[in-house]
C-alpha cells in the first residue's frame, strides 16, 4: 500500500541539501534500468512500512522503482511463520510436505507475476523460491532479509541457504545476522521515515485528543510498548514488567499495534494478552490497523517511557520511532536493536525482566536522566537511521549490482565507486 509521502527535497532541512543533492545524482545514474521489490505483504510490519514510504521517494529521485507482493493462502502463511519463528532460534518441526507446497506456491507465483526488473529485490524468505526464474530472465538479484538471523535453526537454514546462495548477494540489517555464504554480503540497516504521519512532529492538542479516545490518564505516567502482537514481541512479559513497578509507582501500561497479514499467529498472541491484562483498567490493549499512523505517534509521544521487550529482533523500527522522538527508551539486547541504543547513553539495554523492571523504575523516578537518554538518542537516530540514508546505501546497492566493475568496496555501511563512468 503506497502511502502519500512528502516531496523528497523537503528533507533538507532535517538532513542537508547535499544529501539531497547525493541522492539525485545517485538516482540518475539508474535512469532507464527497473528496481523492483517482492515481499510477502503489503501492509502490517516494518518491510511494508519502509517500502510503503521508499517507493515514492525512489521515483521521485528517477528511479523506476516497483513493488509487487506475492499471493499465498493460510497454509502458505502458517509454513512461512514457522519458518520465521525458526530463523529466530525457535525449534519448531517443519515437514518435507510444507517445504514442497513452500516451493509449489513460489512457483505458481513466479508464473502469474510479471517478474521485470533489472535489479529484483526480494525480501526475507517468503519469495526466496522466487529467484528459480534468474536464468529466464538473465537479471540481477539481491536477497534481503530483514529477520534476526543470529541463532537459525540449522534444518531451515540449510533449506533456505540453497536458494540465498543463488542471488548476487544478501542483504543483512546487522553484522551479527552474517552467515557463511558463497555470495557477497552486505550491511543496510532499516530506517524511519521522519515526515511520515508516525513520525512527523504533533500538536499537543492532537496527543491529548488521542490520548482522550482510549480512556488514558494525562497525569500519570504513562510506559508504552508499540509492536505487532507477536510472541517473539513478549508482551506477556511487558506485562510482567509493568505488574512489578506498579507495585511501587503508579503508572499505566499502553500495549498497542495491529497485526500482518502474512501472520496467522496474530489473533491467539492479542487474545493472550488481553486475558494477561483483564481485570486492569491501567493496561489499555490497542488493536490499531495500519491508518492508525497518527495515533501511534501520539501514544508514543504522550509516554513517559518508550519499550520494546523482544525476544528476537531483525532491527525494531518502534525503537528508532521513540529515540526519534527524544523518548526516553528500554530495549532488550538483542538483534539489530544494539545498533540503536549505546547502553545508558543513547538508551537502555536489558537482558532479562529483573533488568527491565531496575531500569522502568530508574528512568520514571529520574525524570531529567530520563530526558537525557531521549536527547542523545534522537541525534543518533538523525545521524543513523533516517529514510534519506536509506535510500542511499539501497541506491549503491543497486549501481553495485548492476555496474559491477565500478564497485570496489565499502566506506562506512555504503558501498563506494573508484571512478566515474557514463551511466
Amino acid at each position: 500500500m503506497i502511502k502519500m509521502v512528502a516531496n523528497i527535497r523537503e528533507y533538507s532541512s532535517i538532513v542537508g541539501q547535499a544529501v539531497i543533492d547525493e541522492l539525485f545524482f545517485l538516482g540518475d545514474r539508474l535512469k532507464g534500468k527497473v528496481v523492483q521489490n517482492i515481499n510477502s505483504t503489503a501492509v502490517g510490519g516494518g518491510v511494508a512500512e519502509i517500502l510503503s514510504r521508499m517507493i515514492p521517494l525512489l521515483k521521485q529521485l528517477g528511479v523506476d522503482a516497483r513493488w509487487d507482493v506475492i499471493k499465498g493462502n493460510e497454509r502458505f502463511f502458517t509454513i512461512t511463520k514457522k519458518m520465521h519463528n525458526a530463523l529466530h532460534g525457535v525449534d519448531v518441526p517443519i515437514s518435507l510436505d510444507e517445504l514442497l507446497y513452500f516451493q509449489e506456491v513460489n512457483r505458481q507465483n513466479a508464473k502469474e507475476m510479471d517478474l521485470c526488473g533489472d535489479v529484483m529485490f526480494v525480501h526475507d524468505p517468503q519469495p526466496i523460491v522466487l529467484i528459480e526464474k534468474r536464468e529466464s530472465m538473465g537479471k540481477k538479484w539481491a536477497w534481503r532479509c530483514h529477520v534476526d538471523f543470529t541463532t537459525p535453526k540449522e534444518g531451515v537454514m540449510a533449506f533456505l541457504k540453497s536458494y540465498i546462495e543463488r542471488y548476487d548477494c544478501a542483504v543483512f540489517s546487522a553484522p551479527a545476522f552474517a552467515r557463511k555464504l558463497s555470495i557477497p554480503q552486505v550491511l543496510i540497516s532499516p530506517s524511519i521515515d521522519p515526515l511520515s504521519d508516525k513520525n512527523k512532529e504533533l500538536p499537543q492538542e492532537t496527543i491529548n485528543s488521542v490520548l482522550d479516545q482510549f480512556g488514558i490518564d494525562k497525569t500519570r505516567p504513562i510506559v508504552t510498548q508499540i509492536s505487532r502482537f507477536d510472541y517473539l514481541k513478549d508482551p506477556i512479559g511487558v506485562i510482567e514488567v509493568y505488574k512489578r513497578v506498579k507495585r511501587h509507582i503508579d503508572c499505566q501500561l499502553v500495549l498497542a499495534g495491529g497485526g500482518a497479514t502474512d501472520d496467522p499467529e496474530g489473533a491467539k498472541v492479542l487474545e493472550d494478552v488481553r486475558n494477561a491484562a483483564a481485570n486492569d483498567p491501567d493496561i489499555h490493549v490497542l488493536l490499531l490497523p495500519p491508518a492508525k499512523d497518527i495515533e501511534i505517534n501520539a501514544l508514543q509521544r504522550a509516554s513517559s517511557v518508550i519499550l520494546q521487550k523482544s525476544l528476537k529482533e531483525g532491527f525494531g523500527l518502534t525503537v528508532a520511532e521513540g529515540l526519534w522522538k527524544a523518548k526516553p527508551v528500554i530495549a532488550s539486547a538483542v538483534g539489530g536493536i544494539p545498533l540503536q541504543i549505546a547502553h545508558k547513553y543513547s538508551g537502555i539495554l536489558t537482558y532479562s525482566i529483573d533488568g527491565t523492571v531496575h531500569y522502568l523504575k530508574q528512568l520514571l523516578n529520574e525524570p531529567q536522566y530520563a530526558k537525557k537518554l531521549g536527547m542523545n538518542g534522537r541525534e543518533h537516530i538523525k545521524n543513523n537511521f533516517l529514510i534519506t540514508r536509506h535510500i542511499r546505501d539501497y541506491l549503491l546497492l543497486f549501481l553495485s549490482l548492476y555496474y559491477e566493475d565500478d564497485i570496489v568496496g565499502f566506506n562506512g555501511s555504503s558501498l563506494c565507486s573508484s571512478k566515474k563512468n557514463d551511466m
